[in-house]
């Protein structure tokens, strides 16, 4: 854990017997989760780094990890083919989604928190909290075997999912039709994270080929190019305000 401001390590939380895959805030920033290849996630106090509690039971690796918007709810996928609902009042695990037959490499919840997107290796799914069935399914005609979805992203106004894959181009998809509406093609290599500014005007991708590029997120012009990494860039987020965007590398 760092000073956002200053830069200075503050803490380091420890206790994982295997690679930490992902973290997420609570939305009221009071606690910290984090999944990992032992297969499990822990719970932490985000302000003193005490660890609060750890889920079981995913049989495999925890990719990937978030929080529904109200806080209520804890999404973890596994490389076990499933994406577990954890209630968060409870700790209890509210349902198994197991639709997938592969990975899931990176889960996302609508702004309103009705749908959760789930990227896996084979294909990209859409389902209603609620009821926990499938609202759409995200293909691109028998494409699927032979690319790795590596992120997803929802635009802030939830109408619009972000998908980056093995081809390279960033994909975005209407929510409600599954049908694509623009291409963004720049890349030069696998992109592996992506991520909408807070006002949604603007779409990050960051990418194997140690570029960040930022493009309109309305017309999919392409902006600029972020350079300096000097190895692969695997993750970005913005800022809260949207002034800031982190991007962290392969590079160190």
């Amino acid at each position: 854990m760092w000073d956002a401001h200053t830069g200075e390590h503050i803490q380091t939380l420890t206790g994982y017997t295997g690679r930490v895959n992902s973290i997420a805030y609570s939305p009221d920033g009071n606690t910290l989760a984090s999944g990992s290849w032992d297969e499990t996630i822990r719970l932490w106090d985000a302000h003193t780094g005490e660890h609060i509690q750890t889920l079981s039971g995913h049989t495999s690796w925890v990719n990937s990890i978030s929080y529904s918007p109200d806080g209520n709810t804890l999404a973890s996928g596994g490389s076990d083919g499933t994406v577990r609902l954890w209630g968060t009042d409870t700790s209890i695990l509210k349902n198994t989604l197991t639709e997938h037959a592969d990975w899931g490499t990176s889960i996302a919840f609508s702004p309103d928190g009705n749908t959760l997107a789930i990227a896996s290796y084979d294909t990209t799914i859409l389902w209603d909290v609620d009821t926990s069935n499938i609202k759409n399914t995200l293909t691109l005609d028998g494409f699927y075997s032979i690319i790795t979805l590596n992120s997803v992203a929802f635009s802030p106004d939830g109408n619009t999912i972000a998908t980056s894959d093995q081809d390279s181009p960033v994909r975005l998809w209407d929510v409600d039709t599954g049908n694509i509406k623009n291409t963004l093609i720049g890349h030069t290599s696998r992109i592996s994270s992506i991520a909408y500014s807070p006002d949604g005007n603007t779409l990050a991708s960051g990418s194997v080929d140690e570029t960040v590029r930022l493009w309109d997120a309305h017309t999919g012009e392409h902006i600029r190019t972020l350079t300096g990494h000097t190895n692969w860039v695997n993750s970005i987020s913005y800022s809260p305000d949207g002034n800031t965007l982190a991007s962290g590398g392969s590079d160190g």
